[in-house]
């Protein structure tokens, strides 16, 4: 039992030096408000409650230094950029523009973002009924 637990530490320890990526760029060259005119309060409400999955600029709590936590959230951001990437903005064309926009509606219509499992941990994440009321409202103005 003795040897089980030293080598179950000896894992632990040893992964603790596989770490992924930080998606942390300070170049916002592409982003979408540098092509685009974003009102203030939709870029707060898509600060707190979008960018660390959908931007290149995640922040992150201090569990993520943690293996094999850090893999999952590194696994995490990158799904959500391959969605949308705010950070990206300029470089999608028409199609992918209209694409996205349909599916931003369609998410926030539906009140399926920000995910239920983000939510747990990062509660000030949680958008009001008028959060959601203001972005939808960006959104159809941007179609």
């Amino acid at each position: 039992m003795k040897k089980v637990l030293v080598a179950v530490l000896v894992v632990v320890v040893l992964i603790q030096f596989i770490r992924p990526t930080k998606n942390n760029s300070k170049i916002e060259v592409n982003s979408i408000t540098t092509v685009m005119d974003v009102p203030m309060e939709v870029q707060e409400i898509l600060k707190t409650s979008c960018n660390d999955c959908h931007s290149n600029n995640t922040e992150y709590p201090w569990y993520s230094e943690v293996a094999p936590v850090s893999w999952y959230l590194a696994s995490h951001v990158n799904e959500g950029k391959e969605h949308l990437n705010f950070s990206e903005w300029a470089k999608y064309n028409e199609d992918q523009k209209n694409h996205i926009i349909n599916d931003i509606e369609e998410e926030l219509t539906d009140k399926k973002m920000p995910l239920k499992s983000y939510l747990i941990i990062h509660e000030n994440a949680e958008m009001t009924d008028n959060q959601y009321k203001i972005l939808l409202n960006w959104v159809k103005t941007i179609k």
